[in-house]
């Protein structure tokens, strides 16, 4: 059995790992990914604490975050590839669609 520290130990290199990523890369593709590493550590945290708790709220939530991540995944995959299909690049560096 892992106790509820290591498993916000791990939850904690999830998110650590995730915000590293988010802030270094500069690949749409993998700074999508590593907001769903973030993602999973919610639902780390969240089902650590049901189990400590003993009740299920923890994994409600969890179930959730899934969704919403399952969302954010669709749309941010769908706006990569439209971007993708009009600029031939998936660095956030070279996308200024914005701009005047």
């Amino acid at each position: 059995m892992v106790s509820m520290n290591g498993v916000l130990l791990i939850s904690f290199l999830l998110l650590a790992v995730g915000i590293a990523g988010v802030l270094i890369r500069r690949n749409a593709l993998v700074i999508l990914m590593c907001v769903e590493l973030m993602l999973n550590a919610a639902n780390l945290n969240f089902v650590a604490a049901a189990r400590h708790s003993g009740t299920v709220n923890g994994q409600a939530f969890a179930l959730l975050v899934m969704g919403f991540a399952a969302a954010e995944v669709a749309v941010g995959l769908a706006l990569v590839v439209a971007l993708y299909r009009r600029r031939d690049t998936v660095s956030v560096d070279k996308i200024d669609l914005l701009k005047g």
